[in-house]
């Protein structure tokens, strides 16, 4: 039932994907989902169950107070090589804000002309997850301090959440970019004094060599410290895997994607996905193919609501 529905509702799906796959901002995460594989039970291969990835990729202005409404894509890959996310961005440029998986890699870098399709934009939170651990394992006063110092840029952003652009870069430029060189120098001073092997280390090295990233958000206002919006988008995968399990086949992880994508852009709309649904697969099949963009998310209105207007 959920692969035709998706099925019906497929070039909805699509024009959603094209929308926000068009943004030259894009916040994206993969987590890994299990999939039943049959073949791999008939040639005796453990249980039969392979592990892939779910990919999501999210446009959300909201934050800097942009007119284009939220969205969020997701796609099945039966594996984690690079080469899924260099399809999925293959008409896509701008701003990449993602964690330090390796297959982004070549998406930034210089092209003929010297530029890069992508600027990449790292995620302080994740970095700040880092030096939580290390608290929480040995309560090490050095990564107390790095927790503090975070702690007090995620305080700057607090008080400039949904403001525009230009205000956000503003008070970025007033109050955070001090405070990010200064842990710049602290970081490095650190690590002339700590053991070069252990967790504190790698933890400083890791943000350390990507510093040009970390440091995006106070060129660009539209720019997050951190990639929890992504982090967001995977958390119902996360959670339904304790329920579902696995899916059934990568069919049914690509249905799972699908009906992923439809249902949490019409959350981050403010509008209830089963309502949603009902009423699009109700009217879909007599609803004109050049007047598609009436049913995304951010245009649909319910029927009732269309009739009331009318009268």
């Amino acid at each position: 039932w959920c692969g035709r529905a998706m099925q019906v509702l497929q070039p909805l799906i699509e024009r959603i994907e094209a929308v926000v796959m068009s943004s030259d901002l894009l916040h994206a995460d993969d987590t890994p989902i299990r999939v039943l594989d049959r073949s791999l039970r008939d040639k005796g291969l453990g249980k039969g169950v392979k592990k892939g990835r779910i990919w999501t990729y999210v446009r959300d202005q909201r934050p800097w107070a942009g007119a284009a409404p939220p969205g969020t894509v997701y796609y099945f890959a039966p594996d984690w090589k690079e080469e899924h996310v260099h399809y999925h961005l293959k008409q896509t440029s701008g701003v990449l804000q993602a964690d330090g998986y390796k297959g982004y890699g070549k998406l930034y870098e210089p092209g003929a002309d010297g530029i890069g399709r992508f600027r990449e934009a790292a995620c302080w939170a994740h970095w700040r997850r880092d030096f939580h651990d290390i608290w929480t394992s040995n309560k090490s006063e050095i990564a107390r301090e790095a927790l503090d110092r975070i702690g007090a840029l995620y305080d700057i952003e607090r008080d400039i959440a949904g403001q525009s652009a230009d205000i956000r870069l503003a008070a970025r430029q007033k109050h955070s970019k001090a405070k990010v060189e200064a842990f710049r120098v602290w970081a490095e001073a650190q690590l002339t004094r700590i053991p070069g092997k252990g967790d504190l280390a790698s933890a400083f090295r890791y943000g350390l060599s990507r510093w040009s990233s970390f440091c995006l958000f106070l060129e660009d206002g539209r720019v997050a410290m951190d990639n929890n919006a992504a982090e967001r988008a995977l958390r119902p995968i996360g959670i339904g895997r304790k329920n579902w399990l696995f899916a059934g086949a990568d069919t049914g992880a690509e249905t799972l994607a699908r009906a992923m994508t439809i249902i949490e852009t019409a959350k981050m709309n403010g509008i209830d996905p089963q309502a949603y649904l009902a009423d699009v697969l109700d009217r879909i099949h007599d609803h004109k193919i050049n007047r598609l963009d009436e049913l995304l998310p951010w245009n649909w209105a319910p029927v009732a609501i269309i009739c009331a207007e009318a009268a």
